[in-house]
């Protein structure tokens, strides 16, 4: 953990401590439900763990900002960006039921105060959000068909409301796909080193722009 620490000057001291709890809880949970292949396991800290925390050196969030991560899986990004925010609310949702699980006991022993986790579909969540978050869930247009009415402009933060997502290879056709491009494309590729985040970004899509994200073709669920 000390390797990286140094790449993310804007995570707080006491963030930390409660990281390599959740390193510590995610392995032992890794053990009994594949949330991360057996072979990657090793590299948690320096390939998954930096992936998601990469988006604090871009990202400001005020008090009260309100976070929605679909298809959260293990917690990612959701619940390492509840532990660098503790000032902002999440909620971690995903339809299958022992992923849930995991990332509520890892809520409760890390005593998350700023995190609910759901067992459920996008589609069902009638509420907004300030940012709507995701870590190579599915392709663009399918994920923007669960989340188009979840997103709410406003530009409390460090950049305005609207989706954040991790997305990895060739960007064009899902791009042209979706009808909206992102308004920020941050590439990882010139954050690390590790050939691993080749071709590795975050993209951030304004919540205005949103609305206009074309129907996929063909659902695929």
């Amino acid at each position: 953990m000390d390797a990286i620490k140094q790449q993310f000057p804007n995570v707080s001291a006491d963030a930390w401590p409660v990281l390599e709890a959740w390193a510590v809880l995610l392995r032992e949970w890794n053990e009994k439900i594949n949330l991360i292949s057996r072979k990657d396991i090793e590299h948690l800290e320096a390939r998954h763990l930096s992936h998601c925390l990469a988006i604090t050196n871009h990202l400001k969030l005020m008090s009260g900002t309100r976070i929605m991560d679909v298809g959260t899986g293990g917690g990612f990004p959701g619940i390492i960006m509840a532990i660098c925010y503790p000032q902002a609310h999440f909620t971690l949702i995903d339809s299958i039921g022992k992923k849930i699980s995991v990332v509520q006991d890892l809520i409760d022993k890390l005593g998350l105060k700023n995190v609910d986790a759901r067992q459920c579909r996008a589609e069902e969540i009638k509420k907004q959000f300030d940012f709507i978050t995701g870590r190579a869930v599915k392709n663009l247009p399918e994920y923007f068909s669960w989340i188009k009415g979840n997103v709410r402009r406003g530009e409390r933060n460090s950049i305005p409301n609207g989706v954040l997502y991790w997305k990895g290879g060739e960007l064009d056709d899902e791009l042209s796909a979706l009808g909206i491009r992102p308004r920020k494309t941050i590439n990882l590729e010139e954050t690390f080193s590790d050939p691993y985040f080749e071709q590795k970004y975050i993209l951030h899509f304004d919540a205005r722009d949103v609305p206009r994200a074309r129907k996929p073709k063909k659902a695929e669920r």
